[in-house]
C-alpha cells in the first residue's frame, strides 16, 4: 500500500525568476536557502510521487472554463510556458496517471466530482518551487489545481475536505509507493488591485498561527473572515489548507516568512510532521 512520505508547502512568485537578476545579493541568498532547506526536506522524502497542489494563472483555464478543481492525469504535462522559466530546462514533465486515475475515481466515489485534464501545462505556480527546491531527481507530478483566481473559489471548508480525500486516496492505493504533497502558493500579496505590492504581514502572520494550533476551525474561522480583505493573490493560502488537512490537520512547522516586496507576496515554506 502506498504511504504518505511528507507534505510541505511553498510560495511562488513569478519575479523569483523574471527579476533574479535584478535583486541584491542578501535577498537572493535568504530566498535560496528558504528553498534549498524545504527542498531538503522533499529530498529526504524519497519520494515516488509528488501531488502538487497549485493555482493555474490563465495558462489551462480562462473565465468561459473554470473548473474548481482539475486533476492532470496525463502521463506527461508541458512545461512552464511563461519564456521567463526557460531556465527550469523541462519541457515536459512526467505524469503518474495510475495513481491520478485512482485519485479521480476516489474522488467520483467519496462525491467530489474534479474536472479532468489529461495534459496541462504546468505554469510558474507549480514550477518554481520544483525549480528552486533543486529536487533531484524530479519526482512524477500529479498536478491539482484549485481555483484561487476568480470567483466563485472552492470555500475553505471545502479545500479541507480536498485534503482529507489526498490522504484517502493515498491510503487505498494499492502500489508500494511514496506520495509526498507539496502546496504552492500564498501568503498575502494583491495583483491587479490598488493595493498591489503591498504585503498583509498580518494575515500572514495569523495564518501561521492558525496552522501551529492545529486542527481545522482555526485555519478555517480565521481565513473566512480575513481572506475577504487580505488581497486576491492571499486566496492561493487555500492550497495550504488542503495539504494542512492531508497531513492530519497538526505538526505545522514554518521553515522561513519572508515579506518581499520586490516580488509582491508575504513568502513562506513550511512543512508537516506526520503521526506515526
Amino acid at each position: 500500500m502506498a504511504k504518505l512520505a511528507g507534505v510541505f508547502a511553498a510560495s511562488h512568485a513569478p519575479l523569483i525568476a523574471r527579476d533574479w537578476h535584478l535583486f541584491e545579493e542578501p535577498l537572493k541568498a535568504k530566498l535560496t536557502s528558504a528553498y534549498q532547506r524545504l527542498g531538503a526536506r522533499v529530498n529526504a522524502a524519497k519520494a515516488d510521487i509528488i501531488i502538487e497542489i497549485a493555482p493555474d494563472h490563465w495558462s489551462n483555464f480562462f473565465i468561459n472554463n473554470l473548473p474548481s478543481v482539475c486533476i492532470g492525469v496525463g502521463a506527461t504535462h508541458l512545461g512552464p510556458p511563461e519564456p521567463f522559466l526557460k531556465a527550469f530546462g523541462h519541457t515536459t514533465l512526467a505524469g503518474a496517471p495510475q495513481f491520478a486515475l485512482h485519485l479521480l475515481e476516489t474522488a467520483l466515489a467519496s462525491g467530489f466530482e474534479p474536472s479532468v485534464s489529461h495534459q496541462l501545462a504546468l505554469d510558474h505556480g507549480f514550477c518554481i518551487p520544483l525549480w528552486r527546491m533543486e529536487l533531484d531527481p524530479l519526482p512524477p507530478i500529479v498536478p491539482v489545481i484549485i481555483n484561487s483566481l476568480e470567483p466563485p473559489m472552492p470555500t475553505v471548508a471545502r479545500c479541507v475536505a480536498w485534503g482529507n480525500l489526498l490522504a484517502s486516496a493515498i491510503a487505498s492505493y494499492p502500489v508500494d509507493a511514496r506520495i509526498a504533497i507539496v502546496a504552492s502558493g500564498g501568503l498575502s500579496h494583491s495583483i491587479g488591485e490598488p493595493t498591489m505590492g503591498a504585503i498583509d504581514e498580518a494575515f500572514d502572520a495569523g495564518c501561521i498561527r492558525a496552522f501551529e494550533a492545529g486542527g481545522e476551525p482555526a485555519i478555517v474561522d480565521y481565513l473566512d473572515a480575513a481572506l475577504r480583505t487580505a488581497g486576491n493573490g492571499s486566496h492561493e493560502v487555500r492550497n495550504w489548507v488542503a495539504a494542512h488537512a492531508a497531513a492530519g490537520s497538526h505538526g505545522f512547522e514554518l521553515i522561513e516568512y519572508l515579506a518581499v516586496p520586490e516580488v509582491y507576496v508575504g513568502c513562506a515554506w513550511a512543512a508537516w510532521s506526520l503521526a506515526a
